[in-house]
């Protein structure tokens, strides 16, 4: 970087904890390059899942949440961003080029940024406490303020329609060869991985896990919360006007926002991103749940972790000089 911008250890660490953002199957699909005077996010296609995210949707959220990221560490190290997203029709994987200038951190970007660190999914049965409405409404003014849509869905009638896409996508996709491989390939991994679903973060298929239906993982080893109570989950559909890839992008940026948001208020949190990757599943919460206003980009299901449960483990991240480069002259 140049003397009007952060020294390469800063930014080194603002992208470190960029890495931190959720991703589909911790794939980590992003690449970073830094410039004279910016820094650039770029999809790694390389780490697609084909068979999982056929369209690429979960791939760009995943992205827009590591921008997200970005965006929050900086700020915190005194540097305010400028972001040109899809800054280059003829490079389609170049998704961000962000600038940076001398900024004051917020309040709520230290808070923020102090939940990158803390943030966690969590896929085991949540406690008999239900979230309550305002926290459910700081979240969806989060996302707002990321370009987005956080629709809470708090109607049974709607609720027991989710939970249905979700288990028609599930039987559609573990009837998949190609799908059954790839999650064979990417989770149940050991402590020693650098990118994939832990095992010790999935609970085993006989414990189940929760009210509302869950992708199934295969050796999982987390223990399940104790079944002895009624889970109280809440769901917030991320949404957006259009579904094209800026869209998407954005949905990923509102995503982080609301986690992040979600883990400074104690909830814990887990995407499902399941009945999106399946376009009658996708169709079926277009129109039902949101009436056809909006395009549905990802589910999160929020609740109090039990008093119970055991400390997640945290999961693996690939080195940064893997992903972290320099911008070709």
């Amino acid at each position: 970087m140049t003397t009007s911008g952060p020294d390469r250890d800063t930014l080194r660490h603002a992208v470190a904890l960029a890495t931190r953002a959720p991703s589909v199957h911790n794939t980590q699909p992003w690449r970073w390059l830094v410039g004279e005077s910016s820094v650039h996010l770029f999809a790694d296609l390389d780490r697609r899942l084909p068979a999982t995210d056929p369209d690429g949707r979960d791939l760009l959220l995943s992205c827009g949440a590591a921008l997200h990221h970005l965006r929050i560490a900086l700020a915190t190290a005194g540097w305010g961003t400028v972001v040109h997203r899809l800054p280059n029709p003829a490079d389609p994987t170049h998704l961000a080029s962000v600038e940076m200038h001398p900024h004051e951190p917020t309040e709520q970007e230290i808070t923020l940024a102090r939940a990158i660190q803390r943030r966690q999914t969590d896929r085991r049965r949540f406690s008999s406490w239900p979230v309550p409405p305002q926290h459910l409404g700081t979240l969806a003014a989060e996302a707002a303020r990321q370009g987005a849509l956080a629709v809470a869905i708090t109607d049974p009638t709607a609720r027991f329609r989710v939970a249905g896409a979700i288990a028609q996508a599930a039987v559609v996709q573990e009837a998949d060869p190609a799908y059954s491989v790839e999650l064979a390939i990417w989770t149940g991994r050991g402590g020693a991985a650098t990118d994939g679903v832990l095992a010790g973060s999935t609970p085993a298929r006989r414990h189940g896990s929760a009210t509302i239906p869950q992708r199934s993982f295969a050796h999982g080893t987390l223990g399940a919360s104790p079944k002895r109570y009624d889970e109280q989950s809440a769901l917030l559909m991320i949404a957006t006007s259009s579904d094209d890839t800026l869209s998407r992008l954005r949905a990923g940026e509102a995503t982080s926002t609301a986690l992040l948001a979600a883990t400074r208020l104690r909830l814990a949190a887990c995407p499902l991103s399941q009945p999106l990757q399946i376009s009658h599943t996708r169709r079926v919460l277009r129109d039902e749940i949101l009436e056809g206003t909006a395009e549905p980009q990802l589910l999160l299901r929020l609740g109090w972790a039990a008093t119970s449960a055991e400390p997640l483990p945290f999961s693996p991240r690939r080195n940064l000089d893997e992903v972290l480069g320099d911008l070709p002259a």
